[in-house]
C-alpha cells in the first residue's frame, strides 16, 4: 500500500520533469527539424545539396563568432583614432596577402577535384584551431593576432570557392542552379542572423568565448564536409578555365563533343595539311561569349561597394552617429538594413530565375548607383538605412544572375573551376573597396561620393557588354 502511495505521489513529479525536458528539448530540435526540412526539400536531401546548405549554415555562423570577437578587439575597444590603426594594420597583415594569394586559391583548388569534401573539412578544422589559438591574443590585442586573422580570412575564402565550385555536382534533378545558390545562401544568412546575438552574448562573458563557440562550430563542420555525398569528389569530364577578355567570335562548338574536341584527340592532337599538330585551344571562358565576363565586372563593383561601405561607415558614424542616435545604434540600423536587403535580394533572386540574368545585372548596377547618389545628395538616417539594404539587395541578387549565366553559357567540362575563379576575382574585389575606405577622411558627402564612382566605374565596364549579350541571347536557354 506504501509502495501504491509513493508512485502516486511521484508521478506529478515526472509529469513536470517531462514538461520542463519538452519545454527546454524544443528551442534545440524545433529549429533543427525546420532546418533540415528547408534544406532537404525538393529532393535536396536525396542529391547531397542539403548537407551542403546544412554546412553553408555551419560556416555562416562560425565566421560571424569569430567576426564578433574581432570586432570587439579591432574596433569596439580602443578610441576612434587607435581603432582606425588597428583595423589599418588588420588590412595591412591580413587583407593586403590575401590579394597575394587569392589569385592562387582557385588554381590550387583546381588540382584536388578529388578531395573537396577534404578541402572543406580541412578549411572548417584550421578555423577551428585557429579560433583557439586567437583566444589568448584577444584580450590584449597583440600583433600575434593577426597572423591567425590572415589564416581565417584565408580558410573561409577557400571553402567560399570549393562550396561554388560543387554545387553544380549536387543539383536534384530539374532544379535550377540559381535556387540551389539561393537557398544556399539564404542558409547561411539565416545562421549568421541566429549566431550573431549568440555571440554577443558569449562575449559578455569573456571576450574570448565568442572563439570558444566558432571552434566547436567548426568541429562539427569538419564533420559536415566529410559527411557529404562521394558526387563532391568527382571530378568527370572538367578542365580549367581561364577569365580573359572576350576579343572574338566563339569557335563553332561541335555537337559530338560539347563545343571541345575530345580527350584523346586533346592528348595526341591532329594533324592538318601543313603537317602542324592541330591542337584545340585551351578552354577559356572568352569560348562562351561576354556575359560572363562583364557580369563578373558587375559583380566586382557591388563587391567592392560592400567592402567600402563596411569599413567606411564603421568609422563614420562611430565618429559621427546618425541625428538623436548613438554609435551603436547607427551601426546596427546599417548592420540590419544590409543583412535584410541580402535575404531578400536572395529570396527574390529564385523567383526571377526565369528572367534574362543579364538584365537583372543591369538592374541592379543602376539600382545601387542610384542609392549612392541619393546618399551622397541627402544624406540622413534615412539614407544611410537605404543604401545599406540596396546594396546587400543588389549585390545578393546580381551574384545569382552571375551564377545563372555561368550555368547557362559555360560547359559543364569548365563550370567547376570558372565558378572558383570567379570567386576568388569578387574577394579580392571586396578587398579593393576597403582599401579605399581606409584611405578617405570621415566625410559623408566625399564617401558616398566615391560609392557612386566605384559603382558608375562599374555600370561603364558592363552595361554595354551586357545589353549586346542580351540583344544576341535570343538563341541560348533563358537561365531556369
Amino acid at each position: 500500500m506504501a509502495a501504491v502511495r509513493s508512485s502516486d505521489a511521484s508521478r506529478p513529479l515526472r509529469r513536470t520533469a517531462r514538461v520542463i525536458g519538452h519545454a527546454l528539448y524544443m528551442p534545440i530540435t524545433g529549429p533543427a527539424k525546420g532546418v533540415r526540412k528547408f534544406s532537404n526539400a525538393h529532393g535536396a536531401g536525396e542529391s547531397g545539396l542539403g548537407r551542403l546548405i546544412e554546412l553553408h549554415a555551419v560556416n555562416g555562423a562560425g565566421d560571424v563568432m569569430i567576426t564578433v570577437a574581432l570586432a570587439s578587439t579591432v574596433f569596439f575597444s580602443v578610441p576612434t583614432d587607435e581603432a582606425r590603426g588597428r583595423v589599418a594594420l588588420y588590412l595591412a597583415i591580413t587583407m593586403a596577402p590575401f590579394t597575394l594569394l587569392a589569385p592562387v586559391i582557385g588554381p590550387l583548388l583546381d588540382r584536388l577535384p578529388h578531395g573537396r569534401r577534404a578541402a572543406m573539412a580541412i578549411a572548417m578544422l584550421a578555423r577551428a584551431v585557429l579560433a583557439i589559438a586567437m583566444s589568448g591574443a584577444v584580450a590584449t590585442g597583440g600583433i600575434e593576432l593577426y597572423p591567425a586573422a590572415l589564416g581565417c580570412l584565408v580558410a573561409s575564402k577557400a571553402y567560399g570557392v570549393v562550396r561554388s565550385a560543387v554545387v553544380p555536382r549536387l543539383l536534384p534533378p530539374q532544379f535550377p542552379l540559381v535556387k540551389a545558390n539561393s537557398r544556399v545562401t539564404l542558409a547561411g544568412l539565416l545562421a549568421t542572423g541566429v549566431a550573431a546575438p549568440i555571440g554577443a552574448g558569449l562575449h559578455q562573458v569573456g571576450v574570448q568565448w565568442p572563439l570558444y563557440g566558432a571552434c566547436v562550430i567548426f568541429l562539427g563542420g569538419t564533420w559536415l564536409a566529410f559527411s557529404m555525398s562521394p558526387k563532391v569528389d568527382s571530378a568527370k569530364g572538367e578542365r580549367t578555365a581561364h577569365l580573359v577578355e572576350y576579343g572574338h567570335r566563339p569557335e563553332p562548338r561541335r555537337a559530338h563533343t560539347g563545343g571541345f574536341r575530345d580527350a584523346k584527340s586533346t592528348r595526341t592532337g591532329r594533324f592538318g595539311s601543313s603537317g602542324r599538330t592541330d591542337r584545340p585551344p585551351r578552354p577559356t571562358l572568352r569560348t562562351v561569349g561576354p556575359s560572363v565576363l562583364h557580369g563578373l565586372q558587375a559583380n566586382s563593383a557591388h563587391r567592392a561597394l560592400s567592402g567600402f561601405l563596411t569599413f567606411f561607415l564603421a568609422f563614420l558614424l562611430r565618429d559621427h552617429p546618425l541625428p538623436g542616435l548613438g554609435a551603436a545604434i547607427s551601426l546596427g540600423i546599417v548592420g540590419v538594413s544590409a543583412g535584410a536587403g541580402n535575404a531578400i535580394g536572395t529570396a527574390v533572386g529564385a523567383w526571377l530565375r526565369s528572367r534574362a540574368p543579364e538584365l537583372i545585372v543591369i538592374a541592379m548596377l543602376l539600382l545601387a548607383l542610384t542609392a549612392s547618389v541619393l546618399a551622397a545628395l541627402f544624406f540622413s538616417a534615412v539614407m544611410v538605412a537605404l543604401v545599406g539594404a540596396v546594396a546587400g539587395f543588389s549585390q545578393a541578387l546580381s551574384k545569382l544572375s552571375l551564377d545563372a549565366t555561368i550555368q547557362r553559357d559555360v560547359p559543364e567540362e569548365v563550370r567547376t573551376s570558372a565558378f572558383a575563379r570567379s570567386e576568388t576575382v569578387l574577394q579580392m574585389s571586396w578587398v579593393v573597396g576597403g582599401g579605399i575606405a581606409m584611405a578617405l577622411p570621415l566625410n559623408a558627402s566625399l564617401g558616398m561620393s566615391v560609392a557612386a564612382a566605384v559603382m558608375a566605374a562599374g555600370a561603364v565596364a558592363a552595361v554595354r557588354g551586357l545589353l549586346r549579350a542580351a540583344r544576341r541571347g535570343a538563341a541560348h536557354p533563358r537561365a531556369a
